[in-house]
């Protein structure tokens, strides 16, 4: 009789798991070992790069494919519209209740007053010699005003942003064009619906099946990708930084564990009537995917997979919340800004007003939006709102140790938010359609 293989969820959880533990154990017994770093570096960080690149590298096709069909499907081309209404009207609440939470949050326990003297001086010490750090700050000094940010996404050459999409330092509008480019392509797709524009359509179903099967490939790869991933974070970080910033990490985990539950949470068991707990068993994968590449876009695939098949979403709203929420959607990242702010103000000794700190969450809410759904994509966006409230940009480096985790973790919070968007406007339409 042969043996009933585990579900790919329970075998990504193992792969997580043991590149944490394995890796702290390392970290623990060998610290600063060249044969460990050698072995990080030509082993398991390529390793975890391949699986990480299956997925993206099918992730412009999946979107344009998703988008243009999903709104194509649409017979009645106003309710692009009314969805699109709802998405952005959700996404600005929501996003506004995850930076407020972060906020009083990091105001109660006020981490970066707790930080000793002489650590402070060492942390400070390190900053200058930081090339990472050096590159953010520049890319963060050459922003573009709000007008200029609105204007790429209406990309003038697509193939363009399309190249570009995944360069934290490209200043053109990225994955948002791109999803322009498709919503305006489906619309006039929607719009024709002729004879000779079903051969088209034919190809974009045909695409979107290869993409898919490409995706399925991928995934088996998965618990041995996300395991190489965890052990090159946990080998390399291990317990020091994240105990000198103890208090910083667990504010933000505990702001996000709060959002993620009580929020999303409430929204699940009173307005769309569905049990949290039969949610968070369904969408378990999703998070295991999203907590192990860091990236809302390479999770994408298995975040419209789970949605359609287990939670039933309409494919076609499906398709289009979760590609443009996977970007725009970010109230995970908004949270953790905000808190980072206020934590780098603590950490100089800088009282912000009450007037300042309203910016702050004006400004992470928008940064939210903004921020490029890959890993590390949010630190530039954090240096801009440093240098509008006055606090020094070069403090960004002081969480640089601990981002991968707190990355790792906001992008749960990113993911589960277009879940609950996607489910919520699906209701909602299901609605008004009975009206």
């Amino acid at each position: 009789m042969l043996k009933k293989k585990l579900p790919l969820h329970t075998r990504i959880l193992f792969g997580l798991l043991i590149g944490l533990i394995s890796g702290l154990i390392v970290n623990t017994l060998y610290p600063a070992n060249q044969n460990v770093q050698w072995f990080v570096s030509n082993i398991a960080y390529p390793t975890g790069q391949i699986f990480l690149r299956m997925i993206f590298m099918i992730v412009i096709p999946l979107i344009f494919t998703a988008i243009v069909l999903g709104v194509a499907d649409f017979k009645d081309i106003h309710k692009i519209g009314r969805i699109g209404l709802k998405s952005l009207l959700f996404t600005i609440i929501i996003t506004a209740i995850s930076v407020l939470i972060g906020i009083a949050l990091v105001n109660i326990v006020q981490p970066g007053t707790n930080i000793l003297a002489g650590d402070r001086e060492s942390l400070l010490q390190t900053l200058s010699n930081n090339q990472s750090l050096t590159n953010v700050i520049s890319s963060a000094k050459e922003s573009k005003s709000l007008m200029q940010i609105i204007l790429d996404i209406i990309p003038r050459n697509p193939f363009v942003d399309i190249v570009n999409a995944f360069d934290p330092n490209y200043k053109g509008g990225g994955l948002l064009a791109v999803m322009f480019f498709a919503l305006i392509f489906g619309i006039a797709l929607a719009a024709i619906k002729s004879e000779r524009t079903e051969t088209l359509t034919k190809f974009l179903e045909g695409l979107y099946d290869v993409v898919m099967k490409i995706i399925d490939f991928a995934m088996k790869l998965a618990p041995y990708g996300v395991a190489a991933l965890i052990f090159s974070v946990s080998s390399q970080l291990g317990f020091q930084i994240i105990s000198l910033l103890l208090l910083y990490v667990l504010v933000v985990l505990s702001a996000l564990l709060i959002h993620l539950l009580v929020t999303y949470g409430s929204i699940l068991k009173f307005i769309i009537k569905l049990s949290p707990i039969d949610f968070f068993k369904a969408i378990t994968e999703v998070i295991i995917t999203a907590f192990s590449t860091s990236s809302s876009n390479a999770t994408l695939p298995t975040t419209l997979r789970v949605t359609s098949e287990k939670l039933n979403v309409d494919k076609d709203i499906a398709n289009f919340v979760l590609t443009v929420g996977s970007t725009a959607n970010q109230n995970g990242t908004a949270l953790f800004e905000g808190i980072t702010v206020l934590f780098l103000a603590q950490f100089y000794g800088i009282d912000l007003s009450i007037g300042q700190q309203f910016l702050v969450v004006i400004l992470s809410i928008i940064a939210g939006v903004g921020t490029a759904g890959v890993p590390g994509g949010s630190l530039p966006m954090i240096v801009l709102v440093l240098q509008t409230v006055g606090i020094p940009a070069e403090g960004i480096g002081i969480i640089f140790g601990v981002d991968r985790l707190l990355d790792m973790s906001r992008t749960v919070v990113n993911v589960t938010g277009d879940i609950v968007l996607a489910l919520w406007v699906d209701k909602s339409e299901g609605e008004t359609l009975k009206v």
